[in-house]
């Protein structure tokens, strides 16, 4: 007896059997998951490293450079890519699909620590590095304005409030800010003056770095008791610096006001939105925060 026998000798139930498996298909079909482009997670690493005031060309040689040597010798990489702009460079590192993110983000660690002798001894901070995946985009863009605040005071609100918070929800992967800048005090030093006075840039830089330094203030003591000495020497504000002593001439004392234009503003001046070196907010350029989806590889 062949295999079809038994549905050629009951037709009706072979059609019923035939229309149910029709059905089946018909339904299913609509539940099928359609992907005209895959979500591939390719293992990606980025490497960030900053250098304020720096040119392109002096990142790319100075700070790229070295790094690139040394990544060059990390197995599996497949793609280097680097970009330098004034005061910063960014390497993005594709790794073979089967290589694992985690080994190779050990591997970075590593070729960055074995660069740290061939970068400038004046990098602020190590080049870090994060894993990505170049198919997420932000889902989310957040645009932040006012016309009562400053921007420096937006994006400082923004970054250390808000950024913080909502990087906290579930689901959120990563969460930045950019299309500002960081509050700072700036002083635009008056070089007739300094010359005039026989003084150079060196002092006014060594007297700014030795009034802001946070150092520890020691006790007071007894026999029976001591006390901590606690003190914040940092100063934030302009009119905090324009009293601090530049030099002596003659015995009387060269402040820091008297050689240069002291005012609140921020990192660069040269943001879009901002009136140069004042960091009053001229147009409302948005603080943008962008965030993305938690990704199951990190």
């Amino acid at each position: 007896m062949s295999v079809s026998s038994p549905f050629i000798k009951r037709p009706v139930g072979t059609s019923l059997l035939t229309v149910g498996l029709l059905l089946a298909g018909i339904l299913a079909f609509r539940y099928l998951p359609v992907a005209p482009l895959p979500q591939v997670e390719f293992p990606v690493i980025q490497v960030q490293a900053s250098l304020p005031g720096a040119s392109p060309e002096t990142m790319a040689s100075a700070v790229a450079t070295p790094l690139e040597r040394q990544f060059g010798r990390i197995a599996g990489i497949n793609q280097m890519t680097s970009s330098s702009q004034a005061g910063s460079t960014g390497i993005v590192l594709q790794f073979d699909l089967n290589r694992n993110i985690d080994a190779a983000g050990r591997d970075v660690q590593a070729a960055i620590n074995a660069a740290r002798s061939q970068l400038p001894s004046y990098l602020p901070g190590n080049p870090t590095y994060r894993k990505v995946n170049p198919a997420d985009a932000p889902v989310l863009i957040l645009a932040l304005t006012s016309d009562t605040i400053t921007l420096p005071q937006m994006y400082d609100a923004a970054d250390s409030v808000l950024s913080q918070k909502l990087a906290q929800v579930s689901g959120v992967g990563q969460a930045f800010v950019g299309g500002a800048a960081r509050p700072a005090v700036r002083a635009e030093v008056n070089p007739n003056r300094l010359n005039k006075l026989g003084l150079g840039l060196d002092a006014v830089r060594t007297a700014l770095g030795s009034a802001n330094a946070n150092r520890p203030k020691g006790e007071v003591n007894d026999p029976n008791h001591a006390w901590a000495i606690t003190d914040n020497d940092q100063i934030k504000l302009a009119e905090q610096y324009r009293p601090l002593i530049v030099s002596y001439q003659n015995g009387a004392p060269v402040r820091l006001g008297d050689v240069a234009t002291v005012d609140d503003s921020v990192e660069d001046a040269r943001v879009i939105g901002l009136a140069a070196g004042s960091g009053e907010l001229i147009t409302p350029k948005p603080a943008v925060l962008r965030f993305r989806r938690r990704s199951t590889s990190m």
